[in-house]
């Protein structure tokens, strides 16, 4: 009896996407080109360059950034393997997409995020919501996106800040709760605006939790955006896919290698420094 009437949940989201899709078609043209154009544009900016000089100006800033020789000649001698491996033009493709998607969900993530901790009652509504986006199936993100936006780029790109976006909201969130009321007391007995006790106590104090959400962020992105070459997305996903039709091992060991060794790079480069205290 229970099993005879099926509740056909699938069905009503099927029409409501062909429904949108009738709708909202033209918006829909106008918002993907506008977002192809942009990763166009990132793109040919990172591909513009000579190899040799990007990856002398990656090394840089990494040293900037790190302070860490080793990590610098790591950085270095990993990007002139993927030169040299014949992936540099998919490694760009696949860094524009991860830094696109990166900031896109950091200025809608840790806005949420210090709303929420100010608003715990908003925080209850959402935490269902943010446990739904890291529990479905990456490819179940692809469907819909495809259905509005067609193959491509863009689907894979809104897809990928769906599915990433809920760890600075969640790391924003905690760090701006753990901050120390005596902290907060101190502040607002000095007379500190609700502005300044953002700015000069909460996120300071919060901003580790805040870099952990940020370099969570980047390595979902960038298993995501390996996935999206399924629907089209260009980038290090198409030789995995390719290499995984074909069953070629040395296509995908290669593949497979640089997306570690890009991994690697933008976990470590985006971690917060280390003080000495801290490092001792």
């Amino acid at each position: 009896m229970l099993t005879a009437q099926k509740i056909p949940l699938g069905q009503y989201i099927a029409d409501f996407l062909d429904w949108l899709t009738y709708v909202g078609a033209d918006y829909f043209d106008a918002f993907s080109d506008g977002l192809e154009v942009m990763i166009s544009g990132a793109t040919h900016g990172l591909t513009w360059f000579n190899p040799l000089a990007l990856i002398g100006l990656f090394g840089l800033l990494t040293h900037l950034i790190q302070r860490r020789w080793g990590l610098t000649l790591f950085c270095v001698l990993s990007f002139l393997l993927i030169l040299n491996l014949g992936y540099w033009q998919e490694t760009m493709e696949t860094l524009a997409q991860v830094l696109f998607a990166t900031l896109v969900c950091v200025l809608i993530g840790v806005p949420l995020g210090i709303f929420a901790a100010h608003k715990p009652t908003f925080y209850t509504v959402m935490q269902p919501v943010l446990d739904l986006m890291q529990t479905v199936p990456t490819f179940v993100y692809l469907i819909p996106t495809l259905t509005l936006f067609g193959l491509g780029v863009v689907p894979g790109l809104i897809s990928t800040v769906v599915f990433a976006v809920a760890a600075p909201i969640r790391l924003t969130y905690l760090g701006i709760r753990d901050v120390p009321d005596e902290l907060m007391d101190a502040g607002k007995a000095f007379g500190c605006s609700r502005r300044q006790l953002l700015t000069r106590i909460e996120l300071p104090h919060a901003m580790p939790s805040i870099s952990a959400g940020i370099t969570q962020c980047i390595m979902l992105s960038l298993s995501m955006v390996v996935v999206a070459a399924l629907v089209g997305a260009d980038g290090l996903g198409k030789p995995v896919v390719r290499a995984l039709n074909t069953a070629d091992i040395a296509l995908g060991f290669e593949a497979g290698l640089a997306i570690v060794l890009l991994a690697i790079i933008l976990d470590r480069v985006c971690k917060q420094p280390q003080t000495k205290r801290e490092a001792a």
